[in-house]
């Protein structure tokens, strides 16, 4: 929820505190890196201290995140206070599927209760921007982080009554210099990009970029070297794995980019207001929502190879529709875009968990479902900072060279009905590129997959071959 309202709030918060270009991109996904880079970390540490310890404590690290963000006077304080929401955040999901999937313990109900734990993201894309646009047309922009606090208040009252802790006997050590290297590596290697994008190709710019990329270089090597790994990367031997952790990870690049991107066509381009915007959303996210739930359903009649190749499938021919929409005319397009692409990002949410988790032994599960979580999370972070930063790129390129965003070249007085024209122009080159690369992605890896899972029956056959090991 807090997400997608942030993409329809960021033509307000643009006007009221003028970020710039890099400082807008780092205000939409600071709490996706943050998250990411962490997200491992914070899961080895759950299982040393309690799961629902962390869960308690994330959620007041994101509340008290979400009340300094509401009322930032500028862009640097916003981006603080979201890199403190991201804090919280990564305690929440890691420990959230921990605590469900040990609340059940049939693998039908277990998998029926992780479909439905990945709708209520859905539910949240989909109401969020609708609260959201009505609070934006009646209060000041910070009302959108406002919404957070009956929520984590709501949790902080059941929560330790209904929910029960759950630790790992043997959780292992946990390497502070790994969480160091990926957290710094992310952050340099995507800075890098950023500011490409935003201001062009520099020499601090490329040298950030390589000292990031040495870091996360340093980071892949030392995983081999430790007994127990922030991030096992031997898991990715299996091609199963591998399919299962790219969906999750370009599933949420896909979504995240073209749901800001979007957000601001509607907006700034067709003229839209926030709570039309928002309600224009709604039939994407039912069938988004819709599809999360009804998942497991669609895999007991098809197969999980199916379903995950659908899955591809839908995102990557969505995705195209998006290449329909001009200056002019565009919701139709949008909606049947939402629509298709829901039905892909609904199966890809609820099954990327459980196949990657199925590919890889009983004793590595955990580490499985902790990468597959960070997949998720990387993929929001990446598919606004990288896409974000290429539809960037071309507006920079192909813009009337006013200002780095279309937002702040629309804010600029003075402006001729001839360089408005521009500027949506370079904006709508800008979306294309991206949902292009996006949707080339997507159909890119449901080839792999056809090539790389295996058909039903040899699934089968070999999960028994397991089973017959495992007795012996």
């Amino acid at each position: 929820m807090d997400g997608s309202v942030l993409y329809l709030a960021m033509p307000s918060i643009t006007s009221a505190i003028t970020p710039s270009t890099d400082q807008a991109l780092w205000i939409l996904d600071i709490y996706g890196f943050v998250v990411s880079s962490l997200l491992i970390a914070f899961g080895s540490l759950g299982d040393r201290y309690g799961r629902l310890k962390f869960l308690l404590t994330g959620a007041v690290v994101f509340g008290i995140g979400s009340v300094g963000a509401a009322f930032s006077p500028n862009p640097e304080t916003l981006i603080a206070c979201r890199a403190l929401m991201g804090l919280g955040g990564a305690t929440l999901l890691p420990a959230g599927l921990a605590i469900i999937s040990n609340l059940f313990h049939n693998p039908r109900q277990r998998s029926q209760a992780i479909g439905i734990f990945a709708a209520t993201f859905a539910a949240g894309f989909a109401v969020g921007p609708v609260i959201g646009g009505l609070l934006l047309s009646r209060f000041d922009w910070g009302s959108v982080f406002l919404i957070n606090i009956p929520v984590v208040v709501l949790f902080l009252a059941f929560a330790p009554t209904l929910l029960r802790e759950v630790r790992t006997t043997d959780p292992g050590r946990v390497d502070a210099l790994s969480v160091v290297l990926s957290a710094v590596g992310i952050l340099l290697a995507v800075y890098s990009v950023k500011s490409a994008a935003a201001e062009g190709f520099s020499a601090a710019q490329a040298v950030t970029g390589l000292v990031g990329l040495a870091i996360l270089v340093w980071f892949v090597r030392r995983q081999f070297g430790l007994e127990h790994p922030l991030l096992d990367l031997r898991l990715f031997k299996d091609h199963v794995f591998t399919v299962a952790i790219l969906t999750g990870l370009l599933s949420l690049v896909a979504w995240a980019a073209a749901g800001y991107l979007t957000g601001v066509y509607l907006q700034s381009v067709l003229g839209y207001s926030v709570l039309a915007a928002a309600l224009l959303v709604l039939p994407g996210a039912a069938v988004l929502t819709a599809a999360c739930i009804g998942a497991p359903g669609v895999v007991e009649r098809i197969g999980m190879r199916s379903a995950l190749i659908a899955s591809h499938f839908f995102m990557g021919v969505g995705l195209l529709l998006l290449l329909l929409t001009t200056t002019e005319h565009g919701v139709a397009a949008f909606i049947a875009s939402s629509v298709v692409t829901g039905v892909g990002y609904g199966f890809s949410f609820s099954l990327v968990a459980d196949t990657a988790v199925a590919a890889v032994p009983a004793e590595r599960a955990g580490s499985a479902a902790s990468i597959a979580e960070m997949s998720n999370e990387l993929g929001n972070a990446l598919g606004i900072s990288l896409l974000g930063s290429l539809a960037a790129l071309c507006f920079r390129l192909s813009g009337p060279d006013i200002a780095g965003t279309l937002n702040e070249t629309l804010d600029t007085p003075g402006l001729s009905a001839a360089t408005v024209a521009e500027a949506e122009d370079a904006f709508l080159t800008g979306l294309h590129v991206a949902v292009g690369v996006a949707s080339l992605l997507c159909l890119g890896l449901g080839v792999l997959a056809l090539r790389w899972v295996p058909k039903e029956a040899k699934a089968e056959e070999k999960a028994e071959a397991d089973s017959v090991a495992a007795t012996r």
